[in-house]
């Protein structure tokens, strides 16, 4: 998978910094670093095959992404995942999501909806596991990634794509971890693709955000699901959205 550090180096040049934050943040999101684990940075150095100075930087730049979390004079761990962090980044992804949804379907020309089709043809003619245990394949998570944010791309607002691309970051793992879930294989992630686009080209805003927020809610649900209790009721996206515009 192609998950990168929106604020990594850009150009023909990237600093092995920005390389190694890359490659460490490949491993948080796919589980080969599970969430807690400490970082040594000597291991690191083993494991990637790179020198302590661009390792050290590496991992604060991961520190400040939220994914790698500081010990005050005991170094560096992975941050943890938790049902509380993940029903409020998944809350939060609505809102900004569909907000920005629903400007794009106000705003997005002919030429914005040919790209989002493009991207769902793309994201749904490859399978979505691979391999056996079943693990997330890589071409279709640069393909899903790439049909999220063609949905969002017609949003005038650099600041709501902006926010819906580093909340798109943080859920990553966690969808991985949605594979564990016994009911994972009858989901029908193409369906709910197909779902959205069918309401963005109809432009018919209420119900692509609706059906974009249960989209996110599935995934939330299946990693969940295991848990004693039931996840907690979100209220609807678009009603939490404009309350809180109200409220601002």
């Amino acid at each position: 998978m192609d998950i990168t550090l929106e604020n990594a180096d850009t150009g023909a040049s990237r600093t092995m910094a920005s390389v190694l934050a890359d490659a460490i943040l490949q491993d948080i999101v796919t589980g080969a670093l599970p969430p807690g684990s400490k970082l040594k940075i000597r291991e690191l150095a083993d494991r990637y095959q790179a020198g302590v100075i661009p390792l050290r930087e590496a991992v604060s730049r991961l520190a400040m992404s939220g994914f790698v979390e500081a010990e005050d004079q005991r170094g560096f761990r992975v941050t943890q995942v938790s049902r509380e962090d993940l029903e409020d980044v998944t809350s939060v992804r609505q809102c900004i999501e569909s907000e920005a949804l629903r400007d794009a379907i106000e705003s997005g020309n002919l030429e914005w909806e040919g790209a989002v089709l493009s991207a769902f043809h793309q994201v749904n003619s490859l399978p979505t596991v691979i391999g056996d245990p079943p693990r997330m394949n890589p071409a279709w998570e640069r393909a899903h990634d790439h049909f999220h944010t063609t949905l969002l791309a017609g949003c005038r607002s650099k600041w709501l794509k902006h926010f819906a691309a580093t909340l798109r970051t943080q859920t990553a793992r966690y969808r991985h971890m949605s594979l564990r879930s016994v009911h994972a294989v009858e989901r029908n992630v193409a369906k709910e693709h197909e779902d959205i686009v069918k309401a963005v080209l109809a432009r018919d805003p209420d119900l692509a955000c609706q059906l974009l927020s249960q989209h996110f809610a599935v995934t939330t649900h299946l990693v969940l699901e295991r848990s004693a209790e039931s996840p907690t009721p979100r209220k609807s996206t678009t009603a939490t959205a404009r309350k809180r515009r109200t409220a601002s």
